[in-house]
């Protein structure tokens, strides 16, 4: 088995986020690690909450492969996604630190969800014409991911998400860089079409570098969402988005070594 394909980590990435989680149960338990409570084992759990974000396939088919019934793997999704959470949450740089001396890009992604909420509702993002999360990205010129934003409804256009989450703060004294989304805010971008008029040279050459540079984010939310559960439709409950997405960032720089 190829726990890369499985996973995402590999062979020795994985042992050591076992120990971890095990060491965390301990921990909560104030005890040994209940092992006996664990049908599949906690190994084989751990692998199972990994290939649930790693492939998102349907629980009916995760529990197939795995040899266990739906409810057990919704159990175990349930108990240990909060669990690999907290214990890779220490791999996560602060964004201020991580982005010192450096050129801040920006950009926004939107995961699709079911539709829990019809058209028109705050889950509709018009310009994607579905429903989904708005999550902002950050990445250095090098393609580096800096942070995540905490997901805002897919109505919530670009600037809004910035402005709610905590990047204003975070990159306060960095040279920032994103799209047309971010218009009226702090944060430079390319030159919009003056009105019955069109863009001068200079607006198109300024436009062109913008572009350029961008693709850099581009990169790092496209290496984000190797992650298939923000790739693909998210299917579980809305609740639960947010330990999601931090956990699948925290998995993003953990297996970068941070």
């Amino acid at each position: 088995m190829s726990w890369n394909v499985t996973t995402g980590l590999d062979a020795d990435q994985l042992d050591g986020l076992v120990a971890g989680v095990h060491a965390e149960l301990r921990t909560a338990s104030e005890g040994p690690c209940p092992e006996r409570l664990w049908a599949l084992g906690l190994y084989r759990s751990v692998v199972l909450v990994l290939f649930m974000l790693r492939q998102n396939p349907v629980q009916e088919a995760a529990a197939e492969l795995f040899g266990i019934s739906q409810a057990t793997v919704s159990r175990r999704w349930s108990t240990l996604l909060p669990v690999v959470e907290r214990v890779l949450a220490r791999h996560v740089p602060d964004p201020a630190e991580a982005s010192s001396g450096r050129v801040v890009l920006v950009d926004g992604t939107l995961v699709t969800t079911w539709d829990w909420k019809s058209e028109g509702t705050s889950m509709f993002s018009g310009k994607h014409r579905d429903t989904g999360f708005n999550l902002q990205v950050a990445s250095t010129l090098a393609g580096d991911l800096l942070a995540v934003s905490v997901p805002v409804p897919g109505s919530r256009h670009d600037a809004f998400a910035w402005r709610q989450s905590c990047f204003p703060e975070a990159f306060a004294d960095r040279d920032k860089l994103g799209d047309l989304g971010y218009v009226g805010t702090e944060i430079r971008t390319g030159r919009r079409k003056p009105p019955g008029r069109d863009r001068s040279a200079g607006d198109k050459e300024a436009n062109r570098s913008v572009t350029t540079l961008r693709a850099a984010v581009e990169r790092a939310i496209a290496h984000l969402k190797d992650w298939k559960i923000l790739a693909t439709r998210y299917r579980g409950p809305l609740t639960r988005f947010p330990t999601v997405a931090k956990t699948v960032t925290a998995l993003t720089f953990y297996k970068k070594g941070w």
